[in-house]
């Protein structure tokens, strides 16, 4: 046995000290320099955005493109933070992304559950059925004239009812749940667990990965909606975060619709504070759901 164990350290002491080759070579220069131009592509944007927002409105016009501040001014936040209306399509955000996020995560389980189970019957005609609108939509105005016989139009319900669900998050949510082995949910119904029990209670607990996964995804779809404030809503007091700031930066000024009269004109450096504002709540996210992110998407989408 010493020798054969010998001899196995050897033969992985000889891989290891096999020479890489030259198309070894190649492909990770290139896979390393794909992903340090996808770096700075991101970056450098960023540290741009970052940059204008903490800068005087002199040395934006004057200077034009800079990464790093040459004098500091944080005037754009202090001004954006006076402004009622952001902060209230702040908090309907905020309100939207929360409930949204909830309704999608347990309406995504609820459904995908089912649709796991081999024995259920019309499943694959019910999978191919959300797959064909994951590809096909009867457009935007059948969509608005359903919205406005449903009376949901200035209605907050309409950000979260149109979108309660979407088709990619189920297929890797049932697919994650087709990976649970079958002998947890028998042996729980034999000790008398209902089908409520055991996905709650045996299902959601094996399944943070993919939870987190399709968290994250409802998350940033709500918090990155506009069209929808644009089409269906026309009240300012359900106006989004992202409607105010697409009307920031294409007209650059912000009104008080009720009153009509109090108009703030917004400078580059107003418009980059508001942008950096928006950005945080995902930013301080994300890092707290990467780690489960990966292992979600790779088991949710590898069996069939």
């Amino acid at each position: 046995m010493k020798k054969d164990n010998n001899s196995g350290e050897d033969r992985g002491i000889n891989v290891r000290k096999h020479k890489r080759s030259m198309e070894d070579w190649a492909v990770d220069c290139f896979a390393y320099g794909m992903a340090a131009f996808l770096m700075i592509s991101i970056i450098l944007p960023f540290m741009q955005v970052v940059t204008i927002s903490m800068s005087p409105a002199s040395v934006v016009n004057a200077t034009g493109f800079h990464l790093f501040p040459t004098k500091f001014d944080f005037s754009g936040y202090r001004k954006i933070a006076t402004d009622s209306n952001f902060w209230h399509s702040y908090f309907i955000t905020i309100m939207r992304t929360v409930i949204g996020t909830g309704c999608g995560v347990l309406i995504t389980v609820m459904t995908a559950y089912p649709l796991s189970k081999l024995n259920l019957p019309y499943r694959r005609g019910l999978m191919l059925f959300v797959v064909f609108t994951m590809y096909f939509s009867g457009g935007m105005i059948p969509k608005y004239l359903l919205i406005k016989n449903l009376h949901l139009t200035n209605n907050f319900l309409v950000y979260i009812l149109p979108c309660m669900m979407t088709g990619f998050a189920l297929i890797i949510t049932r697919n994650f749940f087709m990976s649970i082995p079958g002998e947890l949910e028998e042996s729980a119904k034999i000790d008398g667990a209902t089908p409520f029990m055991v996905l709650f209670r045996i299902y959601l607990p094996l399944s943070k990965p993919v939870m987190a996964t399709i968290s994250l995804w409802y998350c940033v779809q709500h918090w990155n909606s506009w069209m929808d404030n644009m089409l269906y809503v026309t009240k300012t007091g359900l106006y989004v975060l992202q409607y105010v700031l697409q009307t920031i930066l294409t007209n650059g000024q912000t009104a008080d619709m009720e009153a009509m009269v109090d108009v703030v004109v917004h400078t580059e450096t107003m418009k980059m504070a508001a942008l950096v504002l928006s950005l945080l709540p995902i930013v301080c996210t994300y890092p707290f759901l990467q780690k489960y992110f990966v292992k979600g998407m790779m088991v949710g989408s590898v069996k069939g």
